[in-house]
C-alpha cells in the first residue's frame, strides 16, 4: 500500500476537501502489497466482486505460498489455477481446509463463505474436456454460485444431452466445454433461454489444431446467446458465469427494494 498516498487522502478528508463517498472510491483502487516478484491486489474484490486469483503456471512453490499467505490473511477466498499436484499438496499442507481438484489442476480455499446464488451448469462434450470444465466449475463455485456438472454428452450421441433437458432449462448460465469441432455449444444454445459460455478445449485430432477448430466453430455459432472464451480458459468461463449470476442477484434485490 502507498502510505503517502493514503495520508494525503486522509488529510483531504479531515480538511473537508474530500467527501466520504469520494474517499471510499479512492480507497477501492489504492491498496496492493508489493512482494517484489508480485504485487498482491487486496482490493480487487471491492472493484470486481471477486478476489485476486493466482495463475500457478510458471510460479514457484515458494512464490505461490507467499501470495496465498497474504490473500488468506486479508480474509479473502483463495484460488490457484494451473497448479500441479506437488503445488496442490504444498497448499493443502498449509491450508488443510482447502481442496485440490486434480482433474482441473485447481486449489480452492473458501475463507469467507456466503450464501450461494444463481445456478451454473457445466457441460462437456467428452471426458477429455473435463480438465477445462472443472476449472470453470470450481471457479464459479468458489465465487459463490450453485454448480452442477454433466459430463460426456457430446453430439456423437446427442440423446445423452437431451436426457438432461430439465437441468439445462433450469440453469441461469450454461458453460459448454468441447473440443473437436465444438458443435455442442450451438446445440445447447438452441435449447435454452440462458446465456451459454462456450469453452473450446485443445482436444481433438490433427485438424483440430489444438483447439483452434473448436474456437472458430464456436465463434461462428448460429445459435443466439452464445459467447466464447479462449481455448482451455476454464477460469474465464467460470468467472464470467459467476459475474452474470451476481449481477442478476443484485438486480433482483434492487427490484425487491422498490416494491
Amino acid at each position: 500500500m502507498d502510505i503517502e498516498k493514503l495520508k494525503q487522502l486522509l488529510d483531504k478528508f479531515k480538511r473537508g476537501d474530500l467527501g466520504e463517498e469520494a474517499l471510499l472510491e479512492e480507497l477501492r483502487f489504492l491498496p496492493f502489497e508489493d512482494l517484489g516478484f508480485a504485487k498482491v491486489d487486496h482490493h480487487r474484490h471491492l472493484r470486481t466482486g471477486f478476489p485476486e486469483v493466482v495463475f500457478g503456471e510458471g510460479k514457484s512453490e515458494e512464490q505461490i505460498l507467499s501470495i496465498a499467505d497474504r490473500i488468506v490473511k486479508k480474509g479473502n477466498n483463495f484460488l490457484v489455477t494451473r497448479c500441479d499436484k506437488s503445488i496442490g499438496d504444498a497448499l493443502f499442507a498449509r491450508y488443510p481446509d482447502g481442496v485440490y481438484y486434480s482433474d482441473g489442476k485447481v486449489f480452492a480455499l473458501a475463507v469467507n463463505e456466503k450464501e450461494k446464488f444463481g445456478y451454473v451448469l457445466v457441460i462437456t462434450a467428452g471426458t477429455s474436456d473435463i480438465p477445462a470444465a472443472e476449472e470453470a466449475a470450481v471457479t464459479a463455485s468458489l465465487f459463490g454460485c450453485n454448480v452442477d456438472r454433466i459430463y460426456d454428452v457430446g453430439v456423437a450421441g446427442i440423446h445423452r444431452l437431451l436426457a438432461y433437458r430439465s437441468m439445462i432449462e433450469a440453469a441461469d448460465v450454461v458453460v459448454v466445454a468441447a473440443g473437436m469441432e465444438g458443435a455442442l455449444a450451438s446445440v445447447v444454445g438452441s435449447i435454452t433461454q440462458a446465456p451459454v459460455i462456450a469453452l473450446p478445449t485443445s482436444v481433438g485430432y490433427g485438424a483440430s489444431f489444438e483447439g483452434l477448430a473448436a474456437l472458430l466453430g464456436m465463434l461462428n455459432s448460429c445459435a443466439a446467446g452464445v459467447c466464447v472464451v479462449n481455448i482451455d480458459n476454464g477460469f474465464g468461463a467460470g468467472c464470467t458465469a459467476a459475474l452474470i449470476c451476481a449481477r442478476a442477484r443484485e438486480l433482483a434485490k434492487a427490484i425487491a427494494r422498490e416494491k
